[in-house]
């Protein structure tokens, strides 16, 4: 393994391996890793016997594992992850129960599983996977070694790029939020005729929903990766390589740049930019545009991270401060 890996080993090297395990859970016949500093005390106790680190990790006592040191501990567990196992392979060919439009165009080396549905014009490229009940609309196109997992929904007209992988439940292409106040207070809908475009290597969590341009098109550029449970709103451009976590949300026609990591259940107005590389800590609201690159930005309203700590750093004490003015102004009085 260490040969595979590009690492160097130390212990013994003839230890049988069944599966990975979390360094903390890990039990004996297991791989398990130490990326994190804080997870090290675990590196003398765990039962692992084989522990990935770093070639640069120093033991502080000794360790029971054979460990195996790596440049790249995540993108070496993330190899043998990979390798251990996951989703059962859908067969190639079509399923007998799924339903592919004759007007279809399915490209060598697809997979179509039960009650999955290919509707007229649609295409999908060469390799790519169709697990069971997932719909693709009239005139979508699929490009090459694409998955969709089991119950995925690809609304009429959008395009897939290469490689890319969407998970259970999503969404792509739904309405966009589009409604008009009447006169007598009541909305009218606002067609949604565009499309959502994702480009090459983008990755799509479970149950992300991601909204159709009211004209033209929201666009996911390449290399996107989205977490589970998202909304992304009609006419949004997020940048190339940018990664959002789990419960976030993007109001209609906002532009995020490249590289920018967006945690956990941040919120985004509509009709702002974002610069390149900004970093939005989790539950952040994210109201004005950001102009300068690389910024990270915490709280909501967001503002500048360190800033954030100071304005918190006082915030917590608002009460005994409250307390110590009640205080001073009794003794004003007396």
């Amino acid at each position: 393994m260490s040969e595979i890996l590009h690492g160097t080993l130390e212990g013994d090297p003839d230890v049988m391996i069944s599966g990975p395990s979390k360094i903390e859970e890990a039990v004996s016949g297991t791989i398990s890793f130490l990326a994190n500093p804080k997870y090290e005390p675990y590196a003398y106790t765990t039962r692992a016997s084989v522990l990935l680190v770093n070639r640069q990790f120093q033991p502080a006592q000794p360790i029971a594992a054979t460990l195996i040191r790596v440049d790249d501990v995540y993108a070496s567990i993330a190899f043998l992850l990979e390798k251990f196992g996951g989703q059962v392979a859908q067969e190639r060919g079509i399923d007998e129960h799924a339903f592919v439009h004759s007007d279809a165009v399915l490209a060598e080396g697809v997979a179509v599983g039960k009650f999955a549905i290919v509707s007229a014009g649609a295409s999908i490229g060469e390799g790519s996977t169709i697990y069971g009940q997932v719909y693709i609309g009239t005139d979508v196109q699929i490009g090459r070694n694409v998955t969709l997992y089991p119950g995925v929904k690809i609304y009429a007209g959008c395009q897939i790029g290469d490689d890319c992988i969407i998970h259970s439940n999503a969404v792509i292409g739904s309405d966009g939020f589009g409604f008009a106040p009447q006169e007598d207070q009541t909305y009218k809908k606002v067609a949604q005729i565009g499309k959502v475009i994702l480009e090459d290597q983008v990755e799509i969590g479970a149950n992300t929903v991601i909204d159709r341009a009211t004209m033209g098109a929201t666009i996911i550029r390449q290399g996107c990766k989205l977490d589970n449970l998202i909304q992304v709103a009609h006419n949004v451009e997020v940048g190339p390589h940018t990664v959002i976590a789990a419960q976030a949300g993007i109001a209609g026609s906002t532009r995020i740049g490249a590289n920018c990591m967006i945690g956990g259940q941040a919120g985004f107005v509509g009709h702002i930019e974002i610069a390149k590389g900004t970093r939005v800590q989790a539950q952040s609201g994210v109201a004005a545009p950001i102009k300068e690159e690389n910024k990270a930005v915490y709280g909501s309203p967001a503002l500048p991270y360190a800033n954030y700590l100071k304005s918190y750093a006082v915030f917590k004490q608002l009460p005994d401060l409250y307390k110590r003015i009640r205080e001073l102004e009794k003794k004003l009085e007396d």
